[in-house]
């Protein structure tokens, strides 16, 4: 199946999703991003929107426990995606933004303070074993991961059935350390090199 064939499914599967089993999912991943980070780290990672598995609950508990939280800000110039920014998570400081994103309001950090997380949760629609991610297709995040720290993982939060064993992978691509899926958790994937 092609990168777009393979997207389109794992949307319409998305969207098909009760309410009742993407709460089960988030409750589950809740549990495993909690352990992931301690007081003191810095964690990058999303806000979810639409069918995107996590919750905001989360990113709270995260913040209460000690845990620095940053999010990301997509930016376009002339057309063309450029390294994501971030800025501190807060949840009464999240406004709506392009492609039906949340993202802090500003102040907002420049790119190279990826480099600062322990730990990356990426957004996927899905990673193989071997650490190639499939996103939506815009290219904010690969501009971006070669910042993170060598010693950071690069986590691809997906659903159980979204970890497969093939996709493509284009020399762009950042490879992900990790997958995270509510069922499996945390899940080492083949090479670890970037």
């Amino acid at each position: 199946m092609t990168k777009a064939g393979l997207r389109r499914s794992i949307l319409r599967t998305r969207r098909e999703m009760s309410p009742t089993e993407r709460r089960t999912e988030a409750d589950a991943l809740h549990r495993h991003l909690l352990a992931l980070a301690s007081a003191g780290t810095t964690l990058c990672t999303y806000a979810p929107v639409g069918s995107e598995p996590g919750s905001l609950e989360t990113l709270d508990e995260l913040i209460a426990a000690g845990v620095r939280v940053l999010l990301p800000v997509a930016r376009e110039v002339d057309g063309t995606p450029q390294p994501l920014q971030w800025g501190e998570y807060r949840r009464e400081r999240l406004v709506e933004a392009r492609f039906g994103l949340r993202e802090p309001a500003p102040p907002w950090l420049p790119p190279e303070s990826v480099g600062q997380a322990e730990v990356v949760c990426v957004p996927a629609l899905a990673v193989d074993r071997s650490g190639v991610r499939l996103g939506r297709g815009a290219g904010f995040y690969d501009r971006s991961l070669h910042l993170a720290s060598p010693t950071a993982a690069l986590v691809a939060v997906v659903r159980d059935g979204e970890l497969v064993e093939h996709i493509p992978g284009e020399a762009h691509d950042v490879p992900m350390t990790h997958a995270l899926t509510p069922g499996l958790g945390l899940v080492r994937l083949g090479s670890t090199e970037r």
